[in-house]
C-alpha cells in the first residue's frame, strides 16, 4: 500500500500505524480461547486507540469473544468500545 495512505490514515485517526501493524503481527497464532490472551489484546487495543475500556466493557468483550465465539477482529473490537 502507499506509504501516503498510512500517513493520511495516521492524521485522521491518531493512531500510529506502526502499533496497528506491530499489533497484528502479535496476533498471528495467538489462542483467542485464552482469556489472558484476550484481556491483553484489549488492552493492547485501548491503549493504541486512547480509548480507555473499563473492567465491566473487558468482562463483556472478553465473555463475547471466549464464550459466544465471536471473532476478534478490530471492526468487532471498534463496534464493542463505541457502545455506550
Amino acid at each position: 500500500m502507499d506509504n501516503n495512505f498510512f500517513k493520511n490514515m495516521e492524521k485522521k485517526t491518531g493512531v500510529n500505524m506502526k502499533d496497528v501493524f506491530d499489533l497484528a503481527n502479535s496476533l498471528q497464532g495467538a489462542n483467542f480461547k485464552d482469556e489472558k490472551t484476550v484481556r491483553s489484546v484489549i488492552q493492547r487495543v485501548s491503549k493504541i486507540a486512547n480509548k480507555p475500556v473499563n473492567k465491566e466493557t473487558e468482562d463483556k468483550i472478553v465473555k463475547s469473544i471466549i464464550k459466544d465465539g465471536k471473532q476478534l477482529d478490530f471492526g468487532t473490537l471498534a463496534q464493542m468500545l463505541n457502545k455506550k
